[in-house]
């Protein structure tokens, strides 16, 4: 039997830690060929080496800057002569309350977890409709289905990574091009570190000493859904910790 994921050329954004540099470990243990995209190149640099990547599978990206995302895939078609899977992970979470008037954060949230997906999304497009043929993950989370006082922004911005992903489902089919949304509640990443505001950070960070699961809980639900069959497309997977209530 083929091995579905071997040989897939698949582009990871935020892949220098968390979920990002789980899912391109389990990835290339699978046989994939994989690209990189982060803004600390030396970490992601110091991953495709132990990985055993070509040195050119790195690309140092900011996903706020649509022309630095677009030359990410570029450069993996470019190498490859396909693209056939763009996990869109890159995210922020600096939660507080909206009287906080953290507007700088909820600029940032919103370049990175919304127009960051939305610039991968372009990206890839154009090689996919050429290929007939492609699988688009993106990341968005638990809130993304529920929100909780301090979570309104990034909660708004992973409601949003949802909707966009429905509309690209619907509008992708004609292409036979795939999609799907992964929203992990607590899992062991940096992310709790974005969080700025004292009390918020101190509580967010509590909650996942107490629940988070390892980040490879993100990467088998990453290869779940590459690896069925063409004529099956996982559109959405919600997981969280067993413990976890909300």
């Amino acid at each position: 039997m083929t091995d579905p994921i071997k040989d897939k050329v698949v582009v990871i954004t935020g892949a220098s830690s968390g979920l990002g540099e789980a899912t391109a470990r389990d990835l290339a243990a699978k046989g994939a060929k994989l690209v990189l995209g982060a803004r600390r190149i030396d970490r992601m640099q110091a991953l495709a080496s132990e990985l055993g990547l070509d040195d050119d599978c790195a690309v140092k990206t900011d996903v706020t800057d649509h022309k630095q995302v677009q030359a990410l895939v570029d450069h993996a078609i470019a190498k490859y002569g396909r693209i056939d899977v763009i996990v869109n992970n890159a995210g922020l979470m600096p939660q507080s309350l909206l009287e906080k008037q953290r507007i700088d954060e909820w600029d940032r949230m919103i370049d990175v977890n919304i127009k960051g997906v939305l610039y991968g999304i372009s990206a890839v497009l154009p090689q996919m409709k050429k290929q007939k043929s492609g699988h688009i993950i993106n990341v968005s989370s638990v809130a993304g289905h529920r929100v909780r006082p301090g979570s309104t922004v990034y909660a708004a911005t992973k409601y949003a990574v949802r909707t966009i992903s429905e509309g690209l489902r619907q509008e992708a089919k004609a292409y036979n091009i795939r999609s799907t949304i992964i929203s992990p509640g607590a899992v062991d990443t940096e992310l709790p570190a974005s969080v700025t505001e004292a009390d918020t950070a101190k509580a967010i960070q509590e909650f996942y000493d107490k629940y988070a699961i390892p980040a490879d809980s993100f990467a088998r639900c990453v290869s779940f859904a590459i690896s069925q069959p063409e004529d099956v497309d996982i559109n959405e997977i919600l997981f969280r910790p067993t413990s976890q209530e909300f």
